[in-house]
């Protein structure tokens, strides 16, 4: 009887430790997601539902995947909150190498795709800002979203411009924005300007302030580049 309890407990002993070493599963693309009828979302839908910000995930451990279902508006401030609070923690996203803080910006001509001229020569007391991109750019593309909800907060105040420099041509642009829409004004055969403001990576961003100072840069896509961003262009449209 001893011998059987003993053979018990190890069996015991053993089954606990197995369960408590069972791998975490992450939530990426080979995680199974559902939505809430049911329905298995390929990782391409359910992340661009979850740029949106309107989703959240829970885990079901007995079927180990994921459902996405949508947030009440209660849950949705709870996670803009929480997330407003981690980002701010973040120290300021690396720095481009194509401009210097409090540097005089010099102004240029820029046509966007639907005819609109922008002379920032003469765009004196206005808060610039860029976005340098190309549409095969994975991390531009993925940023569109955030870069949108920005933008719909400042579009009526006309003391802000936005330009997104593009590489492509005007005909790829607009076969991109039917599936991809940008609402910066987007230029076209931004090669000449990536040259004269010597930027080479991509996406790159640039704000500059009423004063015709450069306020804001930085290359590449942190978690908190679009935070920045609209960060700038607050304190700018304050002064």
């Amino acid at each position: 009887m001893k011998k059987f309890l003993i053979i018990v407990l190890m069996f015991v002993a053993f089954y606990s430790n197995a369960q408590m070493a069972a791998p975490t599963l992450k939530l990426d693309d080979k995680a199974i997601v559902r939505d809430e009828a049911g329905n298995i979302l390929n990782s391409k839908l359910w992340r661009a539902y979850n740029t949106t910000g309107d989703y959240a995930f829970k885990f079901n451990k007995v079927k180990t995947e994921f459902i996405m279902y949508q947030m009440s508006p209660e849950e949705k401030a709870k996670s803009i909150e929480r997330k407003l609070a981690s980002i701010d923690k973040l120290p300021r996203p690396s720095l481009s190498s194509s401009f210097k803080d409090g540097e005089k910006f010099k102004g240029e001509r820029f046509v966007d795709i639907n005819g609109n001229k922008y002379d920032l020569r003469e765009l004196t007391g206005k808060v610039l800002v860029f976005n340098f991109w190309f549409i095969n750019c994975p991390p531009c593309k993925q940023e569109i979203p955030e870069l949108n909800q920005m933008y719909t907060k400042y579009k009526d105040n006309k003391d802000v411009v936005f330009l997104a420099v593009a590489l492509d041509d005007k005909y790829d642009l607009k076969q991109f924005l039917k599936t991809y829409p940008f609402l910066y004004a987007i230029v076209p055969d931004g090669d000449f300007y990536a040259e004269k403001y010597r930027v080479s990576s991509y996406p790159t961003h640039l704000v500059v302030g009423k004063d015709g100072l450069v306020k804001f840069h930085t290359t590449g896509l942190a978690s908190n580049t679009v935070h920045w961003v609209d960060k700038t262009i607050k304190e700018q449209i304050a002064l």
